[in-house]
């Protein structure tokens, strides 16, 4: 199994991290790849970066930061 995790308040949220974090020690079998955000985007999740390119940024073992919004991420 390969879970996609991802949120709209950035890859420093407390919740991500906690729920990455439970996933992996419940399920070692599983991967688990975080791609969010590299800072909080709430109430943007339907929109699109098309202006700038996107920049991602390894953030730990299968964590992405990327510098747009969480569509983007997705």
């Amino acid at each position: 199994m390969h879970v996609l995790l991802s949120n709209d308040d950035g890859i420093n949220a407390e919740g991500l991290q906690l729920l990455r974090r439970t996933l992996r020690s419940a399920r070692p079998d599983w991967r688990v790849t975080t791609v969010a955000p590299d800072q909080e985007q709430s109430a943007s999740s339907h929109a699109l970066t098309l202006t700038r390119p996107l920049r991602i940024e390894e953030f730990g073992e299968d964590q992405y930061a990327v510098s747009g919004t969480p569509t983007d991420c997705v």
